[in-house]
């Protein structure tokens, strides 16, 4: 029997990259290989990557210059791209890098072991298409073992929305939504497996439709067939567009008790004349309206956001009507980023904000953000809450989880186990954490 070889995968980028690069490692592991912590004694390398972060691709050739000794060393060892960055640079990673030995989109990644087996030969492989069949169908089922207590599980994939900044629509191709059955499928199969807390993917979520028996369904009807699966404790889902927040799925947040109280919703700016400039076909005070009816259904929900600053015309002005935004919305967290240009988008072409301008909002947007999170964290003090325990914390007796507000909570002398959900006092908030006493 042949020795079982070692795949190292590192990934970049949201929660969808780590769904990925999950999958990735199952469908090589049908390929006889099993995963390390380490490059050193690999026999496969791959970057998953992301586009959306500054200097994304630069950062990735960085970091594949770093395994040209690994590779003079292991002749033998094979070097794959995956996701964005492969979809948008495609050949020219091999050209830049001829260390390289596949490139592969994040819609063909089905087909590594096939790409694989090409690379044993002595040949490179490229893949890029947005094949027809489906991904996930093609994957080999994931492996029986034990998993943590969360999961990621993709349900929508794509973006049709075309903001100026954004490269997504051309890196991970128009949207669609999986099958209901083989989401619950997958779903079942999570929670036989040791899992209670499920996150659901998609670069717009809340745009799921997925077909059904009786018809498409929308993200809301998903998230009510899951709350039927018993031992499936809580339900998350990311990333969401304003425009996509249907009255279903608002009520959803208000009636369904394994729905979690928090949200993510990016706004991105609060100026009108900027959200234009994007192209986000919303505007602030539609925005502001859609969190006060989602307030109104669920009055305790932490809301989270993404911004962009400097985004090119935007003026001081601008940059003020989005602190205000903030201040009137009360962020639980955020994440904030100084506009970078992504080629080929439409806002590529203009000119950009002086740098050190940018960098000065920045600095105040996180200082508003980060002076509103404590705040929240705060007022926790002395509440009751449903902590999931994830992990054993630093210290002997200590468990870490998060709260139904997404807050991580250490708890010490903790008799609770990893996977068990039990109810907390909080008793101290820290920096970006809470501490509690098993009640």
């Amino acid at each position: 029997m042949a020795d079982t070889k070692k795949l190292y995968i590192k990934t970049y980028g949201c929660q969808m990259n780590v769904y990925d690069s999950e999958r990735m490692a199952e469908a090589m592991g049908g390929a006889g290989y099993e995963t390390t912590d380490t490059p050193d004694n690999a026999d496969m390398i791959l970057l998953n990557t992301c586009h959306i972060r500054e200097k994304a691709a630069e950062k990735v050739y960085s970091e594949l210059g770093r395994f040209k000794g690994l590779k003079a060393e292991k002749p033998d060892l094979k070097i794959g791209v995956a996701g964005c960055v492969a979809q948008a640079e495609g050949e020219e990673i091999m050209r830049r890098q001829p260390i390289v030995d596949l490139v592969v989109g994040p819609q063909a990644y089905h087909r590594l072991p096939e790409m694989e087996a090409k690379t044993q030969d002595g040949a490179k492989a490229l893949d890029t298409d947005f094949p027809e069949e489906d991904k996930f169908e093609k994957l080999k089922n994931r492996p029986k073992a034990k998993r943590g207590p969360t999961a990621f599980l993709t349900v929508q994939e794509g973006c049709d929305k075309f903001c100026a900044f954004c490269v997504v629509p051309y890196t991970r191709g128009a949207e669609v939504s999986r099958p209901v059955d083989r989401v619950l499928s997958e779903a079942r199969d999570l929670v036989e497996r040791g899992v209670r807390e499920i996150t659901l993917l998609g670069q717009n979520v809340n745009a799921y439709h997925g077909v059904s028996g009786g018809g498409d369904k929308t993200l809301a009807q998903l998230i009510w067939e899951l709350d039927k699966i018993d031992g499936l404790e809580r339900i998350r889902f990311t990333t969401s567009h304003p425009n996509d927040m249907m009255d279903d799925l608002i009520e959803a947040h208000g009636t369904c008790s394994k729905l979690m109280p928090y949200l993510h919703l990016p706004v991105q700016s609060g100026s009108n004349k900027i959200l234009k400039r994007m192209n986000r076909n919303h505007d602030r005070e539609s925005y502001l309206r859609l969190i006060e009816r989602i307030r109104e259904a669920r009055p305790d929900i932490l809301l989270s956001g993404d911004f962009i600053v400097g985004f090119p015309e935007e003026t001081e002005a601008d940059f003020q009507d989005t602190m205000n935004l903030i201040e009137e919305v009360k962020y639980g967290q955020a994440y904030s980023f100084k506009y970078s240009t992504r080629p080929g988008t439409p806002a590529a072409e203009r000119p950009l904000v002086d740098d050190s301008e940018a960098s000065d909002r920045l600095y105040r947007l996180q200082a508003l953000v980060a002076q509103q999170q404590r705040e929240i964290q705060d007022s926790m003090v002395g509440r009751e809450i449903q902590v999931l325990f994830e992990r054993a914390g630093r210290f002997d007796g200590q468990m870490v989880g998060k709260s139904e507000y997404l807050h991580a909570v250490h708890v010490a002398d903790c008799s609770a186990a990893i996977g068990e959900l039990a109810k907390v006092r909080i008793v101290k908030s820290g920096t970006n954490s809470l501490a509690g006493e098993l009640l």
